[in-house]
């Protein structure tokens, strides 16, 4: 089994098949996630898709998923929206 440490280069994870949502632009305005064998998930930038792979476990995932479906991380986003 191979070795996975958290911000090794995304392309050293072989068996990697890495997904991005549909909402993503074409530029490549996104991040990928991946499926591991040992049930992490990895996490890349798509414009640097062999630049550092984040690893991260299901639980941390869910609970970020979880903030963001509850609009958590939305302040990041709103540009110039200081009220």
């Amino acid at each position: 089994m191979q070795q996975v440490q958290n911000g090794m280069p995304a392309q050293q994870l072989f068996d990697a098949v890495w997904r991005k949502s549909r909402h993503s632009g074409a530029v490549g305005n996104c991040v990928e996630l991946a499926p591991l064998v040992d049930g992490d998930i990895a996490v890349r930038n798509s414009r640097y898709p062999e630049g550092p792979a984040l690893v991260y476990t299901r639980d941390e995932i869910a609970a970020f998923l979880s903030g963001a479906k509850d609009g958590e991380f939305d302040d990041l986003i709103m540009q110039g929206d200081m009220s």
